[in-house]
């Protein structure tokens, strides 16, 4: 991404946006339908790279009332998804959904008075159409695109080689750095899975290796199935090389917020 388009991009973090969306959207709690409506709203609020769904109050089976709850305080910088959903950018009414503390928010803004923003994780199921959300709303702007490749890289930590692969399938993710993708046999450091377990909302659930510089999507979303057992890594803080020439580490403001997101350091 350029310099200008970056510049663009990040001004248009600093406002709440929001549009409508033709997918029909449920949540399930306690075993109990919540909402099932035609009329959601993604909803940004500034300095967030990701939505939330807002839906219609009167849509939503469940006690809306004024929250006690305690907006947390923002870091600077872009919003990341791990960010806590209580940590809000712009004015508006926190709000309790059912006895959940400040699982809803409702914006001071004009067109969504009538729609209450649902925190994704306070709620036991998502569901877009008939298919089950992993993580937080996807955006419709969100694209990720697999490619094989000949390309040789090798990934290297402290000058020692951690895998090696000339059939490595690269990753393109909107406004995320390329990631590369290296088939198992490859790595040639121990893969020992951790206890960390991350979900993405386009890819699915991975698991983490060694000290959580490595994850592979195991049963990756049918939109990426060919990454399936692919091992990936954090070339924010290691050495990668393509064929033979040292690549230039992830900069940048989204490049950051990751490295804050997993607690990692350059």
């Amino acid at each position: 991404m350029s310099k200008q388009m970056r510049d663009l991009w990040a001004e248009g973090l600093g406002l709440l946006r929001h549009e409508p969306t033709e997918m029909r959207v449920r949540i399930r709690q306690d075993g109990h339908e919540l909402v099932d409506t035609v009329r959601a709203i993604l909803v940004w609020e500034p300095r967030r790279v990701v939505p939330s769904y807002a839906v219609p109050a009167t849509e939503l089976h469940a006690t809306l009332s004024p929250s006690d709850a305690s907006v947390l305080p923002l870091p600077d910088g872009i919003l990341h998804p791990g960010i806590p959903f209580a940590a809000h950018s712009c004015p508006g009414e926190v709000m309790d959904v059912d006895g959940l503390i400040g699982a809803g928010f409702r914006p001071e803004d004009p067109e969504l008075a009538e729609y209450v923003v649902l925190d994704f994780n306070a709620f036991d199921e998502w569901y877009e159409e008939d298919e089950r959300l992993v993580a937080h709303a996807r955006e419709p702007y969100h694209c990720v695109a697999t490619r094989q490749s000949s390309r040789t890289v090798r990934i290297e930590r402290d000058g020692q080689v951690l895998a090696e692969s000339s059939r490595p399938t690269l990753v393109f993710e909107t406004s995320l750095p390329m990631r590369f993708y290296l088939p198992r046999e490859d790595v040639v450091t121990e893969l020992e899975a951790t206890d960390l377990v991350t979900s993405c909302a386009y890819k699915g659930v991975a698991t983490y290796y060694g000290d959580n510089l490595m994850w592979s999507y195991l049963e990756p979303l049918k939109e990426v199935r060919e990454l399936a057992g692919l091992v990936a890594f954090y070339d924010d803080v290691l050495d990668v090389y393509v064929d033979g020439k040292l690549r230039e580490r992830p900069g940048g403001p989204v490049a950051e917020a990751l490295r804050q997101e997993f607690g990692l350091s350059s």
